[in-house]
């Protein structure tokens, strides 16, 4: 008997077949977030936010990330996924999207009715800016004691005279 071995292209172990409705449902979820999270658990029964094994996420997504269309980043048991632009158009004529659907990370956030447009720091009337009450006052009285007394003396007193005697010890001995 000869034994049937699975041939597989050089440097793969083996291919997962994950069915096509599983893999539209991951797709579909990136494509709405444009972001997907994944607990580095290959024997985890389902995905946290998704009703698919945790490690169809991770190999459809690893499949994403050898062809470019995404961006992984690995931290604290954690994979975390990002769409790139290819990725975008890939995964929206896999899916028949219409141009104007985008994800979730290139929509701009709305702002709600009546919202005031925020000054830019720094200036009269925002945060960092308007009525400072005596703290302005706090930090010019007395010089540069920061408001603790006068005049503040800095650095070593008068009768500090510092002498160099050679290498401290290494190299050759000092001059006796």
């Amino acid at each position: 008997f000869a034994t049937m071995t699975p041939s597989f292209p050089p440097g793969v172990e083996s291919i997962m077949l994950i069915p096509k409705k599983t893999r539209q449902e991951i797709y579909t979820a990136l494509f709405k977030d444009g972001v997907m999270v994944a607990k580095k658990d290959f024997n985890a029964p389902k995905h946290s936010e998704l009703d698919v094994p945790n490690l169809m996420v991770i190999k459809a997504m690893q499949s994403l990330k050898s062809r470019g269309y995404v961006h992984e980043q690995f931290a604290w048991r954690h994979f975390y996924w990002s769409l790139t632009n290819e990725g975008i158009e890939y995964i929206r004529d896999y899916l028949h999207l219409p141009a104007e659907v985008v994800p979730a990370t290139l929509k701009r956030a709305a702002r709600p009715e009546g919202a005031a447009p925020r000054a830019p720091a720094g200036r009269e009337g925002g945060f960092r800016g308007g009525d400072r009450g005596d703290r302005d006052s706090y930090r010019r009285e007395g010089g540069a004691g920061r408001g603790f007394g006068g005049e503040k003396k800095v650095g070593p007193g008068g009768d500090y005279k510092p002498e160099y005697r050679g290498g401290a010890g290494r190299g050759r001995p000092a001059p006796q």
